[in-house]
């Protein structure tokens, strides 16, 4: 069975760092574009950050705080986060998606993990 596994979440104080983990099963994904969003309660899902053969893109509110990366040998994806601020409270998704073109859209992606809560308190 091909699976997402989110892991990491949790609270923490603003100016804290996370690292979240996002393990695949079922296949390799290393020609696969990865991608990390996140859904705060009545907003939509915002993608987040997305890594690719020889590509990385982030959403600008996270560049120079968050950093994805990738270790295909363990078919794992992470997101560390540094300089956490309140706003970035939200359940992130780990997702993947079958084309080495990261996109931003939510609707790219082909598979998705369960979640897993990160929230920031001032």
């Amino acid at each position: 069975q091909v699976q997402l596994v989110e892991s990491g979440g949790g609270l923490v104080q603003a100016g804290g760092s996370l690292r979240l983990s996002c393990a695949a099963s079922g296949r390799t994904f290393s020609s696969y574009a990865m991608g990390w969003f996140r859904q705060a309660p009545g907003k939509e899902r915002e993608f987040v950050a997305g890594r690719s053969v020889g590509s990385t893109v982030y959403v600008d509110s996270v560049k120079g705080r968050f950093t994805i990366s990738r270790d295909n040998a363990k078919n794992t994806v992470y997101l560390q986060m540094n300089s956490l601020k309140p706003e970035d409270t939200a359940v992130y998704y780990c997702a993947a998606r079958r084309s080495p073109i990261i996109g931003r859209n939510p609707a790219a992606y082909d598979l998705w993990g369960q979640g897993t809560q990160v929230t920031v308190s001032s």
